[in-house]
């Protein structure tokens, strides 16, 4: 950080603040502290017909690689409005019926992810500006070698579990990146 937002200086520390236990950057002119907070990444499980709706993306980090519609939340949205916004951001699609699937927690880059289930409208999806192709996808479809990020196969394995069981819960948990590049998954 290099200016102050608040003020405009120039003369931005790393200290930590008073009452407080953690560096955080402060404008020592007008006292501004700049907190520094994980993301919340919301996206959705959009289900048609025993399927659901993947997403191939066209941007970074990832591209060309398979994902479900998801990113990042705005500010004056609701998660569950951020997870029906990105998909039709990604997927040109609408979704009914939303409820809360999986909660994640992945603190080695500052992330939660909450991730929906929901009606796919009519069944219909067509690649957004972020995807260079969209498909419905059952168990067998999906190319598991080719999943953007650990936290979707997580996602997709607890999905097809609880299909098969038909009772799907809440799902709850950490994912933390281990120092040989693998992931631990703690389940609460």
């Amino acid at each position: 950080m290099k200016f102050c937002s608040s003020c405009g200086s120039a003369e931005i520390t790393l200290t930590i603040p008073e009452g407080d236990n953690r560096p955080r950057y402060v404008c020592p002119l007008c006292q501004e502290i700049f907190y520094h907070n994980p993301k919340i990444v919301a996206g959705c499980i959009a289900e048609w017909q025993g399927k659901v709706l993947m997403c191939k993306r066209e941007i970074e980090p990832r591209y060309g690689k398979w994902t479900l519609p998801a990113g990042f939340m705005e500010n004056h949205e609701t998660t569950l409005e951020a997870a029906a916004r990105e998909t039709q951001e990604e997927a040109t699609a609408q979704v009914e019926n939303l409820s809360l699937y999986t909660m994640y927690n992945l603190p080695h880059i500052n992330q939660v992810y909450v991730m929906f289930r929901g009606d796919l409208v009519e069944g219909h999806a067509s690649p957004g500006l972020e995807s260079s192709e969209v498909a419905l996808m059952d168990e067998q479809e999906i190319p598991w070698q080719e999943l953007a990020f650990p936290i979707i196969k997580e996602n997709l394995e607890l999905y097809f579990q609880d299909r098969r069981s038909n009772h799907f819960t809440l799902h709850y948990g950490d994912m933390r990146r281990l120092p040989n590049m693998s992931y631990e998954i703690e389940r609460y």
